[in-house]
């Protein structure tokens, strides 16, 4: 049980690095522009969920309220999010991505997509086979 759990601690750390340089590599990869890495994030999240009150938002980017109100207000100002007034609390706020703001996502996902799938490429196809097989895995992983 002992040799079992260090290496499976050593898988752990390997994969957790691995993952760690490809995620800044692919961060690298987007289209220069004018959205920081935060305002990315927050529009992502909100075209996941459909749509958000901004607590919900600040919750799900683990940031304090006033830093969400920074970034909304940002992506707000360039047309990628939308505020609709809350359908039972009138104090409250529903955001989500405009159309624009899909569109910017997409386009960081096509530059991603586009680096990534040149480097897996230049790969075997047994080392695509067993790429695509790590990524089931990590992806039921990352649901548990």
């Amino acid at each position: 049980m002992t040799v079992r759990m260090a290496s499976s601690e050593k898988v752990a750390a390997l994969l957790r690095d691995a993952i760690a340089r490809l995620n800044r590599r692919l961060r690298q990869t987007r289209p220069l522009g004018d959205l920081t890495q935060s305002q990315l994030s927050a529009l992502t999240s909100l075209d996941l969920a459909g749509a958000l009150t901004p607590r919900e938002l600040a919750d799900a980017e683990r940031v304090r309220p006033p830093t969400m109100t920074r970034i909304v207000s940002r992506l707000e100002e360039r047309g990628l999010l939308q505020r609709i007034p809350h359908p039972t609390d009138g104090r409250q706020v529903i955001l989500s991505a405009t159309e624009s703001g899909r569109s910017v996502l997409a386009a960081n996902r096509r530059a991603r997509d586009a680096w990534l799938g040149s480097q897996i490429a230049a790969l075997s196809d047994e080392e695509r086979e067993t790429l695509r097989r790590a990524a089931h895995i990590v992806d039921r992983i990352s649901r548990a």
